[in-house]
């Protein structure tokens, strides 16, 4: 076991917690390295587990039962040793200790708690306390790689050397269990969290006292509840049901004292590399994966779980309207990039979850403002990102697009529904308007990749200010291997287009894409395919099977083979968005849980990484279960689930035009189809100084306050010819300064 979390699922308190066997004498082993690892649910839809390690040299046996106390802060472990000759063996549990979210500043003892011996650790106002059904034979607490038990056992065979405590370092508790107290019977650990020991401890032994049994029975009744309440998409995939557990991933990602704050991984990606400096992991708040399981919920009916996800998501937004690239649970942002599709994905959430009826009209009014605040951010600070997707690239990223496009869509419907008929026109107009550049902004045409693939072109990644022909830097990779053209590289983040509704799934130039996609990124397993992110990935495993350490080589992504079925389903073709499900679900470990990327190139046994299975990286990786479970529904209703009806219909069926062309200082626009109104956006009152016929004639207008933090003018060119110049200047209202240069849009 291991990163156990207390008191909230963004604080991990271990590193690990196993067992070491010996024979007393001769024979040494540890079940997390000498083992071979067998997992399973006793029960479809709970998340208790049963584990079978099997001594690689077939001395022992170590079968385990693994569950939460329901009632208490208590992790419960039934534990049986079963030789495989007559000579008995000794069992010692080591546990590490990490209650600082870190190695170093713990604290280790030995101790008692009214007259049960038990082991003790304690780091920045957390504690835990250990203790079994059966007693201590020996115990000690030492400092890892100094005078640890790991160190003594393994050279000794036994605990020869007994230490009462380590104080301020990185500490690991041993302890050798009286297996023959317990007789025939399993030994019961129980290791409890509190603010201080002696909380820690009453915990343990309040559990211990109440029993496994009683403990398995209650949580799974209350797991059982749960389920009984989804929507029946259930799947049988190597003897799990794999519905079940992507459901179970999503619920059991949250937090009891943060309701809906979902966090991203209850692990750390390639963890056991990692020192003390990588604190976040994965177990912290992303507000685009919790948007994506908030979706997840709703897929499977668990409404008032996708509620709180949306409660919370209102509860850390930003001041400005925006939400922080991550997050700890309390909202304090951990990293501090800026990625757009993070600040729109909420609104779409909201939108689903009334599409849905997870919110009724009334409660839709409490989301109001949130909604507001977030479409004032959009407006004023896209369509741009500084970040992508992938938290890399700043630029015009297809997938941003459409999710902010989108979202501008579902805020203005939202805003209508409150008979705000101005803020619904303008947020029409500027979803219109960016809608209608994509193409200019992302398309690339006449290149040698495209040539390869025999298109005629194709949506590239992300594209700088300066169009697909600029650079961009791919991160994780050698510094002398950083920058590329932005035409060169390709992703399957174009697919947003078709999944948000912008683009019909057999516009020539989705088609396009995806050939160039499948030409370059597909990677064939013996489960079917899977895809990588995009050309030049650095994020994974080296050559050699090594850790990520900031260059790598990107491995492949199951959560992409979920979106590539999307794309099937909405293209028409059922049975290959069948055969990517059960694809996807076979890109799994053995307990089924989704990684974030597989193995994909030979097999190093030595690291114990095997093509087509997962790699070092995050698992589960709840946005990936999120997409499983969206999948399964959006295949059990025949149509892409979360496609928002607002851009299919607009853009697709209705085919609109953009009314006005949108120029803001930081995306201009260099012409504007005659007929267009040309729609200048300052972010402050401004009087623009302005002319249609190369300053014979000038008009000055004052900006009009939008009341979303634009402050706009509209020129109209309706009756100008082909190839008039709008020339335009501007002072700004409060400070009086002029912006010093003229700007021109021609009329093409």
């Amino acid at each position: 076991m291991n990163e156990i979390y207390y008191p909230r699922v963004d604080q991990a308190c271990i590193r690990d917690f196993g067992f070491l066997v010996t024979d007393g004498s001769s024979f040494f082993s540890e079940e997390k390295r000498d083992a071979h690892h067998r997992i399973r649910r006793p029960e479809d839809g709970v998340p208790a587990f049963e584990l079978n390690n099997r001594c690689v040299h077939d001395r022992y046996t170590i079968e385990k039962r693994v569950v939460s106390d329901p009632f208490r802060e208590v992790v419960l472990q039934s534990v049986r040793l079963l030789p495989s000759g007559e000579a008995p063996l000794r069992l010692f549990a080591l546990l590490s200790p990490h209650l600082v979210n870190g190695g170093a500043d713990n604290t280790g003892w030995l101790g008692e708690y009214k007259g049960i011996a038990m082991l003790f650790a304690e780091g920045s106002g957390t504690a835990l306390a250990l203790a079994a059904s059966v007693p201590w034979r020996a115990r000690s607490a030492g400092f890892v790689g100094v005078n640890d038990g790991w160190r003594d056992v393994s050279r000794n065979f036994a605990l020869t050397d007994c230490y009462d405590c380590a104080e301020d370092g990185n500490v690991a508790l041993t302890g050798e269990l009286d297996l023959r107290a317990a007789g025939t019977k399993a030994v019961t650990l129980a290791l409890g969290f509190g603010r201080t020991p002696a909380e820690a401890a009453y915990r343990v032994k309040a559990s211990l006292a109440q029993g496994f049994e009683v403990a398995m029975a209650e949580y799974a009744a209350a797991w059982r509840a749960w389920q009984h309440g989804l929507r029946p998409l259930d799947r049988e995939v190597n003897g799990h049901n794999s519905y079940r557990i992507s459901t179970n991933i999503l619920r059991a990602h949250d937090s009891p004292s943060f309701p809906g704050g979902i966090i991203a991984s209850l692990s750390i990606p390639w963890g056991a590399s990692k020192g003390d400096d990588d604190l976040g992991g994965y177990h912290l708040v992303w507000p685009r994966d919790l948007a994506e399981t908030g979706g997840g919920l709703i897929a499977c009916g668990a409404n008032e779980d996708a509620k709180r996800v949306i409660d919370y998501l209102r509860a850390i937004q930003e001041a400005d309207g925006s939400w922080p690239q991550n997050s700890w649970l309390d909202g304090l942002p951990y990293w501090h990039g800026l990625q757009m599709d993070e600040c729109a994905f909420p609104i779409l959430l909201v939108d689903l979850a009334y599409r849905n009826g997870v919110l009724t009209p009334h409660d839709l009014d409490g989301y109001q403002e949130m909604v507001r605040r977030a479409a004032r951010f959009v407006l004023t600070h896209g369509p741009a990102t500084g970040q992508d997707r992938w938290e890399e690239d700043g630029g015009f990223s297809s997938f941003t697009l459409a999710v902010e496009i989108s979202a501008l869509l579902a805020a203005a419907g939202m805003a209508e529904l409150r008979g705000n008929a101005a803020d619904a026109a303008l947020l029409r107009d500027t979803a219109d308007a960016w809608n209608a550049a994509i193409e200019g902004c992302t398309y690339a045409t006449g290149t040698a990749l495209a040539a390869q693939a025999g298109v005629e072109g194709y949506y590239v990644r992300i594209a700088p200010p300066e169009g697909v022909g600029g650079k961009i830097a791919i991160k994780n990779r050698p510094v002398d291997a950083t920058w590329m053209r932005a035409a060169d590289v390709v992703s399957p983040d174009a697919l947003a287009l078709v999944r948000f509704g912008l683009r019909a799934a057999d516009d020539p130039r989705i088609v396009n894409t995806v050939r160039v996609i499948d030409h370059v990124l597909k990677v064939d397993f013996p489960a079917g395919p899977c895809w990588r992110r995009y050309i030049g990935d650095g994020y994974g495993e080296h050559e050699d099977g090594s850790p990520f350490d900031g260059t790598g080589i990107g491995r492949a992504w199951p959560l992409l083979t979920g979106e590539r079925a999307h794309y099937a389903l909405a293209a028409g073709d059922i049975a290959q968005a069948h055969n990517l499900l059960k694809t996807m679900e076979q890109l799994t470990s053995l307990g089924g849980l989704i990684p974030e990327q597989v193995w994909d190139s030979a097999d190093i046994p030595a690291r114990e990484l095997v093509r087509g299975q997962p790699s070092g990286s995050a698992m589960p990786l709840v946005w990936a279960h999120a997409e499983h479970v969206k999948l399964c529904r959006s295949l059990s209703d025949g149509v892409v689930f979360d496609t928002p009806p607002q851009t299919v219909r607009r853009y697709i069926v209705d085919k609109t035009r953009p009314r006005c062309a949108v120029w803001r200082a930081d995306i201009p626009v260099s012409a504007i189809s005659a007929g267009q109104v040309l729609r200048i956006d300052m972010l402050e009152p401004a009087l623009l100084h302005w002319s249609r016929d190369n300053w014979a004639n000038v008009a000055d207008t004052m900006t009009h306050d939008t009341g979303l933090g634009l402050h706009v003018v509209e020129i109209p060119t309706a009756g100008l010819s082909a190839g008039t110049r709008i020339l335009f200047t501007w002072r700004i209202q409060a400070s009086g300064a002029w912006a010093g240069v003229n700007y021109e849009v021609a009329v093409v």
